[in-house]
């Protein structure tokens, strides 16, 4: 999904333009390996094994953070922004619990919706913030760079699953 508000302000400062380049390549990665996966795979448990999160659980937890730093910077834009500390194993935790009987196709839209809106914040301020640009990596291309390895490597295994000749009966 291409956005016009990047258009429009990614010209502004080479920075800001790199920083979007990085995020909206990132997120063009994740979303191909998703879309590689049937719904039964992006379900399946095994992203990470403990806990046991899904793709559809990396997914929300993606989205929660993405929301997390629209809402930081919406604090931001207004001057009501107060530096502090976040939980990061308990906010994970909290959201992993909220969001793991949601459907893909409820997950997979509020977090494409949380990125577009957290891009928006950030590129509606008025001038650089560094506090601003630290949530934006948190949330966006650094915070997705955390999970690609991962995604890369469990997205290849459910497709060799999916491909590979059965041994037999026992056998996944």
């Amino acid at each position: 999904m291409k956005l016009d508000v990047l258009d429009r302000q990614s010209d502004q400062d080479p920075a800001v333009a790199a920083e979007i380049a990085l995020e909206a390549s990132r997120w063009a990665e994740i979303t191909a390996l998703v879309q590689l996966l049937t719904p039964d795979e992006r379900n399946a448990p095994g992203y990470f094994v403990d806990p046991a999160w899904s793709v559809k659980d990396l997914v929300a937890h993606l989205g929660w953070w993405q929301a997390q730093a629209r809402s930081e910077l919406l604090k931001i834009a207004t001057r009501m922004y107060e530096p502090h500390d976040l939980d990061v194993h308990g906010r994970n935790a909290e959201t992993l619990a909220a969001r793991r009987h949601d459907p893909w196709e409820l997950v997979w839209p509020e977090a494409t919706a949380a990125r577009i809106w957290m891009l928006e914040a950030w590129l509606g301020l008025r001038g650089p913030s560094s506090d601003a640009n630290q949530w934006v990596r948190k949330a966006g291309a650094e915070h997705y760079g955390e999970h690609l390895d991962r995604l890369r490597g469990w997205t290849a295994e459910l497709l060799d699953l999916r491909t590979r000749p059965r041994l037999d009966e026992r056998d996944p």
